[in-house]
């Protein structure tokens, strides 16, 4: 099977289109997940004559510090007709779609399998830098454009229900979240006639701790009351590796309201009282503990996901998890921390700088939290875990699957003899 694999650098061809005349103003990024993301560079004084230009249906990779990473960036531009990019990415194109769509050719760039390749190649010194060279001389199965867009339509298929399963579970996150506001912060819970409490009359007491009113017979409390921390495990570098059953929770892997383990590495070691610790199971609420503090980075501190795994998983070093102590409490804690307000009063105790910022144990336990009495707390538990149990979507785990199939399934397809 292996002959018949064809060399990538005899399809593709570098391209090196400059902004000089500045028509274009729409910059670029590029993530290790190998998407196009809007860029955070400071450009403030910036030439941005000399940035390349990329079209739709070309690529940009890094070839910088690949073997550090574990993965070499690498995306398909397809939601814009063109932007920018920095001018280190090198942009190339498929110089004949009649023979190599660029669709399929970056399901084969989406694989693990390529990332091990390129990290085994990048020997590049200090940064671990691949050469431009040796992924000229990559190989990859090359069918028919008609198997090739068979591929690519199976594909699609099965990335557009997981997109569409993400959007639902957002919905449903917004709905849950709407529905605590309502009843904790502008107490319109349902009272024993099933109207809104405040705007039906129901009797509020001042606080001075919060400086406002609550309900009567609630009180305010330390979020220390209904949980424990869980701080992660300082792996070691050797503990870590590509494959394994027991995969490592890192900040990169909360990708709010979720946790996703499709990057994950993996500990492979004996599990001992320290790690069991650590370890997570379904419907866990875990936190990062140090990120930026700007909010719109992937990286910020403070971010808050849901573990939906059926498999456990290990937490690393700086990402912490909560602890329930009353199952009752659950839902009700888990819209507290991820609110805007709280999200807020954590960045504002943070220590650090605006570029790395930390989160304490104790800062979180620390902040206070109104305490509703439990006949409500019950019957939010009753309705936010309805929402809860829908986002499972227990088909996500088998699309998720099916798409790494997939693209495990492309070094086998059947390719021609002839040369293409």
């Amino acid at each position: 099977m292996k002959s018949s694999y064809k060399r990538i650098g005899d399809y593709i061809e570098l391209v090196d289109e400059r902004n000089k005349e500045l028509n274009v103003d729409l910059l670029l990024g590029l993530s290790i997940s190998k998407q196009f993301i809007p860029s955070v560079a400071n450009t403030v004084g910036a030439d941005m004559s000399n940035y390349k230009i990329i079209k739709k249906g070309q690529f940009a990779c890094s070839i910088m510090q690949v073997r550090r990473d574990g993965k070499m960036p690498i995306a398909l531009l397809q939601d814009f007709d063109e932007a920018i990019i920095s001018q280190a990415y090198p942009v190339f194109r498929v110089i004949d779609e009649n023979k190599l769509l660029p669709e399929y050719l970056m399901m084969w760039f989406s694989r693990s399998e390529f990332d091990r390749q390129a990290t085994f190649h990048a020997v590049g010194g200090v940064r671990g830098s691949l050469e431009w060279d040796d992924f000229l001389d990559f190989e990859l199965p090359i069918p028919s454009i008609e198997k090739q867009q068979e591929i690519v339509t199976e594909y699609n298929t099965i990335t557009n229900r997981i997109a569409l399963n993400e959007q639902l579970n957002q919905k449903l996150e917004e709905t849950a979240q709407a529905l605590y506001k309502y009843w904790f912060v502008d107490f319109e819970f349902p009272n024993e006639e099933g109207k809104p409490y405040k705007s039906s009359g129901g009797e509020m007491v001042y606080n001075e701790e919060l400086d406002k009113e609550i309900p009567e017979g609630w009180e305010v409390d330390s979020l220390g009351a209904f949980i424990n921390m869980v701080n992660g495990f300082a792996f070691k570098s050797l503990d870590f590796s590509a494959e394994g059953n027991m995969p490592i929770i890192k900040i990169k892997n909360i990708t709010p309201p979720k946790i996703s383990l499709e990057e994950s590495q993996f500990f492979n070691g004996e599990i001992t009282t320290r790690l069991q610790r650590v370890m997570v199971n379904y419907g866990d609420i875990i936190i990062s503990m140090t990120g930026s503090s700007a909010n719109q980075m992937d990286s910020a501190v403070g971010q808050i996901g849901r573990y939906y795994y059926a498999e456990k998983s290990l937490l690393n070093q700086r990402v912490g998890k909560l602890e329930i102590l009353n199952k009752r409490d659950t839902e009700f804690i888990y819209q507290f921390i991820k609110d805007e307000d709280t999200h807020m009063a954590l960045l504002n105790g943070s220590t650090g700088s605006a570029n790395q910022a930390n989160i304490s144990p104790d800062q979180i336990k620390n902040l206070k939290i109104v305490k509703a009495s439990d006949d409500i707390l019950y019957k939010f538990q009753e309705l936010a875990e309805i929402f809860f149990q829908v986002m499972r979507v227990k088909n996500q785990d088998v699309l998720i699957s099916a798409k790494e199939l997939l693209l495990s399934k492309i070094t086998k397809v059947e390719v021609e003899n002839e040369i293409l």
